[in-house]
């Protein structure tokens, strides 16, 4: 009977615990509502009804908090390419030719980078995501402590976006972070980057490839890509004695290509020496990968802040590129 008993304090302290963070986490969402009809002009009623709608979602969390444990290079690197991928990437190219084309002369983002962002986010458009986004950025936003403040501005964003757009709250759907469309903005990246490219008067990226693509090339752009400038080349350690900084390096970091001979690493490639680099490792099962990363590489980081993201989108692009430079070889008069 004692153990009976204390089995049910027990539960009854837990579901008080559980209780008590539902009341503090609907006086939150009170607060935010309350803020956002004040200094934007939101309807009070309409947000507490969009919001009463919305669910906290326990699984986003656990996504979140799953998506930090990095898998090995070699592994990560065959998830985003691989045939599926390369093919799917043709055939977005081939459809969407005269979209890419023109994205690529307009921002200076060649076209097979444009298509491997959309199909490393995305698959080329086919996998967006189901959750809703309203629901997604409120569960980040008041039950996700660690990332709050990010997401409770992306979810003012999103207020936003949807009123910018007309969009209804509770309809959009994107990934479990509140990434939305094609090309998997979050709603502050879409609000400032996307773009109505084919001038039909809306800025479309759920259902409409062409403002994808031109807003993909925009992004990047707006961050600094730099037209006809390299990526990323492999490194080569110049003897035993070698001491890259590969490891201590930031993404912030930038090093001569000079400087970083002068510590036994070469650049795989005719680089100027004044040429600036990030040292990248990349962790293989059998041992580390070394590559450098140029500044169109640091900018390709800004649309996903891994670094093994910015490389499966480079790697993907050279097979990508490879395929290109092949078909223009095909169909060259001889």
């Amino acid at each position: 009977m004692y153990a009976v008993i204390v089995t049910a304090v027990v539960a009854l302290c837990a579901a008080s615990h559980t209780l008590a963070q539902t009341s503090s986490q609907s006086q939150a969402i009170q607060s935010f509502i309350a803020e956002m009809a004040d200094k934007h002009g939101f309807d009070h009623a309409e947000l507490q009804g969009a919001f009463l709608d919305a669910k906290l979602r326990p699984r986003i969390v656990e996504l979140m908090d799953k998506q930090a444990k990095r898998k090995p290079w070699n592994e990560y690197r065959s998830i985003f390419v691989n045939p599926g991928k390369i093919d799917g990437g043709r055939r977005f190219q081939r459809l969407h030719a005269a979209e890419l084309k023109a994205a690529s002369s307009r921002y200076g983002v060649p076209e097979e980078i444009i298509v491997a962002i959309i199909g490393v986010e995305t698959h080329y458009g086919r996998q967006t995501g189901n959750f809703k986004v309203l629901e997604a950025l409120t569960t980040l936003a008041f039950d996700y402590p660690k990332r709050a403040a990010l997401f409770r501005l992306e979810l003012e964003h999103f207020l936003l976006l949807a009123r910018e757009e007309s969009l209804q709250l509770n309809s959009p759907e994107g990934s479990y972070a509140g990434a939305m469309g094609i090309a998997q903005f979050m709603p502050g990246s879409y609000r400032r980057y996307a773009v109505d490219f084919d001038g039909d008067g809306t800025r479309d990226l759920f259902d409409n490839p062409a403002d994808a693509i031109g807003s993909v090339a925009n992004y990047l752009t707006a961050h600094g890509w730099q037209r006809n400038e390299p990526i990323a080349a492999p490194a080569e350690l110049l003897g035993a004695e070698a001491k890259p900084p590969f490891e201590a390096a930031k993404l912030s970091t930038r090093y001569s290509l000079q400087e970083l001979r002068r510590r036994g690493v070469s650049a795989t490639g005719a680089f100027p020496t004044s040429k600036r680099a990030i040292p990248l490792t990349l962790q293989n099962l059998e041992g580390p990968e070394y590559w450098l990363g140029f500044d169109n590489f640091y900018v390709i980081t800004r649309y996903n802040h891994s670094t093994y993201y910015a490389m499966a989108v480079y790697h993907l692009s050279e097979e990508l590129r490879k395929d290109s430079d092949a078909r223009a070889v095909a169909v060259s008069p001889r």
